[in-house]
């Protein structure tokens, strides 16, 4: 722990570096600043960032929820904020848990991600592997039921059958968390819910076929069990949280990556806070180049109604949400996926962010 502070503590250094030879309306005694040539002064002599290749390899899924990166990368954002030196490979997933194993076996530099699976890699690699450099999305999941089951009232989950999209995701977490607080368990915790682990697609036919009586989902798949099985929400995950606002996704970086490229990883960053305002400004725009990226991965679109109706309940943020990750934290500890509540205190490196939205006049996030 000793040896990755020093690393963590020549990361913030070099950021500060980067920021000397710029003028920044908010330097406050520390804070850090940027600039858009990355360029640092050392005895009056202005020296540009490297320009060695790198390569950054990206990942992220093909949902609404991971706008930012479908976005960037068909408006060319991203590529035009890295420049020449580096090359851009990406990469789709199905699930967090493949994300994290990719950044244990060093093929994948940073990804959009949820949050379970970030706070997972980041207790398994003992606080070394990841860290959070962005939030993405807030909110964007949901309780849907069918009519048929009679649950009227938290009670009525007794006894029934519940899906969740992976065992110790996000939603999955969230959903034995809130069965805990009203009374309730699944088995597993010595209660009588059953929750089913189960991929959102086959959700969506198990919940047709009556084989399940509600599901706990994000978007569009809480939609689409809305308007292509006849569910109804029973309860808005936003609801749960103050301001309604918890982290659904987020940006995380390979520490290494961070430690060694902190000028690549501050363009990556640039590129992400250009797409979010673009996308919060343009939004029929957004969601048709969202829609367009899912049916390329996925070879079918979203319909027009289920992508309207998902992009309603999801907020695209540079704000990562942190105490709603914490709360994450305590809960899966509680219910027994973590063996105690982690320390999280490192797993944030938001200075080289903020000193971007300072440059751009934007609200500062924290952790």
């Amino acid at each position: 722990m000793k040896r990755f502070g020093l690393l963590l503590l020549s990361t913030v250094l070099v950021f500060a570096a980067v920021a000397c030879g710029d003028d920044d309306d908010g330097d406050d005694g520390g804070d850090v600043t940027s600039g858009a040539t990355n360029e640092a002064t050392a005895g009056g002599a202005t020296e540009p960032a490297s320009t060695e290749p790198v390569t950054l390899r990206l990942g992220y899924f093909a949902n609404v929820t991971h706008a930012q990166p479908q976005v960037g990368l068909a408006r060319g954002t991203y590529e035009e904020n890295l420049g020449d030196n580096v090359t851009l490979e990406t990469q789709t997933f199905n699930a967090g848990p493949d994300v994290i194993t990719a950044i244990f076996a060093g093929e994948l530099d940073a990804s959009y991600i949820g949050p379970n699976p970030a706070i997972n890699g980041f207790v398994q690699s003992d606080g070394e592997a990841i860290r959070i450099i962005a939030g993405a999305t807030s909110g964007g999941a949901r309780l849907i039921v069918r009519p048929e089951a009679n649950i009227t009232t938290a009670a009525d989950f007794a006894n029934k059958k519940i899906a969740s999209p992976q065992l110790g995701n996000t939603q999955d977490v969230a959903l034995r968390a809130w069965l805990g607080e009203n009374g309730l368990n699944a088995v597993e915790q010595g209660g009588n819910v059953q929750v089913l682990p189960t991929a959102n697609a086959d959700q969506l036919t198990l919940f047709q076929n009556g084989e399940i009586d509600g599901a706990w989902s994000p978007e569009p798949w809480a939609t689409r069990l809305e308007q292509e099985a006849g569910g109804v929400e029973f309860l808005n995950e936003a609801d749960l949280w103050p301001d309604g606002k918890f982290v659904t996704t987020h940006l995380i970086v390979r520490t290494e990556f961070l430690e060694e490229h902190p000028d690549v990883v501050e363009d990556l960053l640039r590129a992400h806070v250009e797409t979010t305002e673009w996308i919060n400004a343009n939004p029929v725009e957004a969601k048709t180049l969202v829609n367009a990226s899912i049916e390329e991965i996925t070879s079918k679109p979203l319909a027009q109604a289920v992508i309207d109706a998902a992009w309603e309940n999801i907020e695209i943020t540079d704000d990562p949400v942190a105490s709603s990750l914490y709360k994450s934290a305590e809960d899966a500890a509680e219910i027994g996926f973590l063996d105690e509540n982690p320390d999280l205190s490192t797993i944030y490196v938001l200075e080289p962010l903020n000193a971007i939205l300072r440059e751009l006049g934007l609200p500062e996030v924290t952790s």
